[in-house]
């Protein structure tokens, strides 16, 4: 391995030490480099009004993910301004990087403490001390100021000891993401070896950390190993990690990925826009001009802007059709400028401050990722025709070969296609440990109140299901179609949470043909044969693995629709509430899985479709069952109907009500088939109210009807005589 960087890097160290009591010199050298080389200066507070930085974060200027011309600009600058003598490093293969969206070792002046910059540059000096002379005094300051910085919001292991490892890489043990593997799971160390090491965390304690040191030191000294010192091994650890990362995506090596592409993980199924005014962030592929040819002045000025100027303030267009009229008038009248106003009304009308952005140059590279912080601006002073703007923190500059071709429109939303915005989204976060988040959204907050203000059941009711929810785990809501099973799995989850948080609730939906693999984890076709992909359950266990203060809800749709016994497989007996946390071997990959605590299921059943089986003994084991009434006699729906003020409405809920008592009553059928309340829900704004509720008869209640006593002729005719009478009577 090419060691140059060392000695580079232990001068640089050195040399920025010099500053911890002159730091407004050190920040206006920072700012006189990427002005001198021409690049824009990385996001290092808010709004880039920097008034403090520490030494790790400057040595992550030109330690994170970056094309290698630019690295090479910044770290040969830095060496002139800083007067650094060694020789700069030809390459920097090896050497642990940051993730580029966690890029300072210190959250933004608003977030953090008095202390914490102050904290990182003795924790810097003590390691630098202690890498000089590891006595106890030493050792006891190093070790206080590590605990203090690894538990620092943004910070962990892996950012921590990397850091460590760039200024003194014979002394500290780089433990990212890819050397914490290669130690512990790669298999290419004595297996003893391994599991005598004291076991890693996200937020290791100083004393752990330097008896790891310690013990793989010791070990990279004998005749065992083939390394013999920690920056070969952070080497090996990243040369063995691609080596197997390849291997594993063309099909050559089967198993796990120790790194996730992307693209394994599943497409989400299901519904997951039941609820309007819930914030979700959208991800925008943009063109910053033909070529992007806009893209400096653009990134310079932190905004993102679209021709079509001529036609003016896009506010005053009420439609999408008006917008494509005065763009046909203002450019060109032989085209259809279809693709022209979509992308004009969304820019104005759908993209949304805090939506994910990112620039492309033609239809095979990337230029850069950004978050929107404004609402529509019209400038009509804008040069070149781009007076429709927003702004955008552009969070990352630079130039990323895309491997296959780029959607070419100007403006296009991305969201929908996981797979795609997950590859997207490597190019610029490679690192997964302690990724910072892009945006804080602040959801709703929805109570147990807003709960039963929104469902047509009781609080005893609400009371009942959520305890079950609670001590099962895992529950079945069954009833007849238009109860409202699905709008109450939703709300009972947002209510357990206290907000409309949908990153913490998933819904599904099951199908005769779903499977384990679209379930777990099965095999795809690729490119290059077959690949492994995770499945929607797989990924959603994992998300609340990582979050276990928080509850997580998985909603199954038609759970009754799928084979259980063969979607869950081998899974089936943990999702028990008492066999939660216990692993078991998955069956496609070498991993132990396990169901964590946080996560509930709440599965729905329509008990009216005749075509499904009945749900085995195995399954009723492991889920409570909870009857979804229809709600005609609750209060929150008499109120509701008293705000509808309607006497058809009254009338045909008096008819249905009795209908329902003779479905009840009818051997055949029995309560699982009456009629639900959802059917008549959300008429306070409909102008003809006789007319909807006649097509709701007619085309949903009569059909379903017919279905019921489709051997009882003489029945359904009476019952449609019945439900016809309610608007005959009208006249």
């Amino acid at each position: 391995m090419n060691m140059e960087w060392r000695a580079f890097y232990r001068e640089s160290a050195d040399k920025l030490l010099g500053f911890r009591n002159s730091r407004p010199d050190l920040i206006q050298i920072i700012k006189d480099i990427f002005q001198k080389i021409n690049l824009p200066l990385p996001t290092l507070e808010k709004d880039n009004h920097l008034t403090d930085i520490d030494p790790f974060t400057v040595f992550g200027l030109f330690n994170k993910h970056q094309t290698k011309s630019n690295r090479l600009k910044i770290i040969t600058c830095f060496a002139e301004q800083l007067h650094i003598s060694s020789k700069i490093p030809a390459d920097f293969d090896g050497i642990p990087l940051l993730n580029n969206l966690n890029a300072t070792f210190y959250c933004f002046e608003h977030e953090r403490g008095n202390h914490d910059i102050d904290d990182l540059w003795s924790l810097f000096e003590y390691a630098l001390k202690y890498a000089d002379d590891q006595n106890e005094d030493n050792k006891k300051a190093f070790t206080k100021y590590f605990d203090i910085v690894v538990n620092r919001k943004g910070n962990g292991t892996s950012k921590i000891t990397m850091g460590l490892f760039w200024i003194a890489p014979d002394i500290f043990l780089n433990l990212d993401q890819r050397s914490e593997w290669y130690i512990y799971d790669s298999g290419k160390l004595p297996a003893a070896f391994s599991a005598s090491l004291p076991e890693s965390s996200s937020k290791i304690s100083a004393a752990h950390y330097l008896e790891i040191t310690d013990k793989v030191k010791e070990f990279l000294s004998t005749g065992e190993s083939p390394i013999k010192n920690f920056p070969d091994l952070s080497m090996e650890a990243w040369r063995y990690s691609e080596q197997v990362n390849q291997g594993k995506m063309n099909g050559s090596i089967q198993g796990e990925l120790p790194f996730d592409d992307p693209d394994n993980e599943a497409e989400k199924t299901g519904d997951s826009s039941l609820d309007e005014n819930v914030p979700e962030t959208y991800y925008w592929m943009y063109a910053p001009g033909k070529n992007a040819e806009c893209w400096d002045s653009f990134y310079k000025q932190g905004i993102m802007a679209i021709g079509w100027g001529k036609i003016g303030d896009l506010r005053k267009f009420d439609s999408k059709e008006a917008m494509r009229e005065k763009i046909r008038e203002c450019y060109d009248p032989t085209s259809s400028c279809k693709n022209s106003a979509l992308a004009t009304w969304q820019f104005a009308n759908e993209i949304q401050p805090g939506d994910i952005i990112i620039a492309k140059k033609g239809r095979s590279q990337l230029v850069g990722r950004g978050i929107v912080t404004s609402e529509y601006i019209f400038d009509e002073n804008a040069p070149d025709d781009y007076n429709h703007i927003r702004k955008v923190n552009w969070t990352h500059c630079g130039e990323w070969d895309y491997p296959g071709n780029i959607i070419t429109k100007t403006l296009t939303d991305i969201t929908p296609y996981t797979g795609f915005v997950n590859k997207l989204n490597s190019f610029f976060e490679t690192e997964e440990d302690d990724p910072a988040e892009a945006v804080d959204i602040q959801y709703p907050d929805y109570s147990e109140q807003d709960f039963l203000h929104d469902v047509f059941i009781s609080e005893q009711e609400f009371q009942t299901l959520k305890n079950l929810l609670l001590y099962k785990k895992n529950i079945i809501l069954q009833g007849a179609p238009g109860v409202g099973k699905t709008y109450i799995a939703r709300r009972l989850a947002y209510a357990l949470i206290g907000s409309k948080n949908k990153e913490r609730v998933e819904m599904i939906q099951f199908h005769q043909n779903y499977s384990y693999e679209d379930f777990i984890m099965g095999f795809r076709p690729a490119a290059n044969g077959f690949e492994l992909k995770h499945g929607a359950f797989y990924n959603f266990c994992k998300k609340a693995e990582t979050d276990p203060e928080n509850q997580y809800f998985f909603i199954i749709d038609e759970i009754n629709r799928g084979n259980i016994s063969k979607i869950f497989g081998e899974l089936f007996m943990l999702i028990e509430n008492d066999k939660r946390g216990i692993e078991l071997q998955l069956l496609y990959s070498d991993e132990r899985f396990s169901i964590p605590a946080n996560l509930y299921l709440i599965g729905m059943m329509n008990t009216a479709d005749r075509s499904l089986a009945m749900i085995d003994y195995a399954l009723r084991r492991r889920f409570s069952f909870f009857t979804v009434k229809p709600g005609f006699d609750s209060d929150i729906f008499a109120q509701y109907q008293a705000d509808v003020n309607s006497p058809i409405l009254d009338r045909l809920i008096d008819q249905l009500t009795r209908l329902n008592d003779e479905i009840s009553a009818d051997r055949s059928l029995g309560r699982g088939f009456c009629i639900g309340h959802s059917y008549l829900c959300n008429l306070k704004s409909v102008d003809d109210i006789a007319a909807r509720l006649k097509c709701i008869v007619d085309y949903d209640i009569l059909p379903m009807l017919s279905e019921y006593w489709f051997d009882e002729q003489e029945k359904f005719s009476k019952w449609q005589e019945i439900l016809h009478g309610v608007f005959h009577d009208a006249r």
